[in-house]
């Protein structure tokens, strides 16, 4: 049988459809379905859909392809699936950037890759034949099957979806904790994966979030389970794509704050809430939530909503200064991160991505 590599990325997203994160897909996106996501953000049969899961290869290789029918796809750790192919076919990289990343700028990261794709791409369902043995990343991992389990044995009926590529701040503490004043458990869902230069490595997300649940919420109102796939940064298809994941893990709501899942300055700040209007038929309500900050004035956290100050009295910090602090040695005020979490990160000797 005819076989093929692909990264670590890939291989995730081919566990992904296996465990039906990515549901409905059972592989990678037919010519028809691609160009309808491309189109109209849907799916050929009109369902949601607006990040492309695709194998590109180069023209060699997929005359190869169609020629052998079932292709065994090899990662890091050996075999581990076999692709059905159904076809083979070309695709306009500038289209499809323009269409899921709203820019042709190669400056923005998604946009570079679709750029240095191959010029085919093969479409065809999988078939899931051997998982990795146990790696330290996978600790956290979860499938739809056992997280909807997990709610069930908690009991919870509303369960909040959190996004996030980051370690948390107290902001994104906040936000969650205001969730569950209202909503049976939240759903702490890390993104694991390929991410851009500056980002914090996988390990110091996790060990954050383990961190800060086990020292500030309550028991038994929330799961953390790591996502491993690649980030994007689409902006608000990217905010549709994780809800749909979210949605197949079996949570109720989604937390969509400001800017989610953006990049730079492509996006507008609301982008990824607005383009919810879009979607009504999603199965996945999504929160809106402003920014959160200390305020020195009100003495509380709280947001623009609720609070009447200016900036001047806000502890807020971007992540940019942010890095630099860590880079200098320097903690962060507790207002902003928890020093509990200050020092998982600074216990790391390269805490970002090169």
């Amino acid at each position: 049988m005819y076989s093929f590599s692909v990264s670590d990325d890939l291989a995730n997203d081919v566990e992904n459809i296996a465990d039906g994160i990515l549901s409905p897909l059972e592989g990678f996106l037919l010519r028809e379905d691609f160009e309808s996501v491309i189109s109209k953000g849907r799916l050929a049969n009109n369902l949601p859909w607006t990040i492309p899961i695709v194998l590109d290869v180069d023209k060699e290789t997929a005359t190869k392809m169609k020629e052998t029918g079932d292709v065994l796809l090899k990662a890091r750790h050996g075999e581990f699936a076999i692709l059905h192919v159904e076809e083979t076919y070309t695709f306009d990289k500038e289209k499809t950037a323009k269409a899921v990343y709203g820019t042709t700028d190669v400056n923005h990261p998604g946009v570079a890759k679709t750029f240095s794709m191959n010029e085919f791409l093969v479409g065809g369902k999988i078939d899931y034949v051997k998982r990795p043995s146990d790696d330290p990343i996978r600790k956290y991992r979860m499938s739809p099957l056992q997280t909807r389990k997990s709610f069930q044995d908690a009991n919870w009926k509303s369960i909040v979806a959190f996004q996030t590529r980051n370690p948390p701040h107290v902001a994104h503490e906040m936000l969650q904790k205001t969730s569950l004043t209202t909503h049976d458990g939240v759903f702490v869902n890390p993104l694991i994966g390929k991410k851009k230069s500056g980002d914090f490595v996988d390990e110091v997300i996790i060990e954050s979030y383990a961190t800060l649940i086990e020292n500030y919420y309550p028991k038994n109102r929330s799961i953390l389970a790591t996502l491993h796939t690649e980030m994007q940064y689409a902006g608000p298809k990217e905010a549709i794509h994780h809800s749909i994941m979210r949605q197949n893990y079996g949570c109720t709501h989604i937390i969509i704050g400001r800017d989610h899942a953006g990049v730079g300055k492509y996006y507008s700040p609301f982008a990824a809430q607005e383009i919810f209007s879009d979607y009504p038929d999603l199965e996945i309500e999504p929160i809106f939530f402003p920014a959160f900050y200390y305020c020195r004035k009100c003495l509380a956290f709280t947001n623009e909503r609720a609070c009447p100050h200016g900036e001047e009295f806000r502890e807020q910090i971007s992540g940019t200064k942010l890095r630099a602090l860590i880079d200098e040695g320097k903690s962060p005020s507790e207002f902003i991160m928890r020093p509990e979490v200050v020092q998982v990160i600074m216990s790391h000797k390269k805490p970002f991505v090169d």
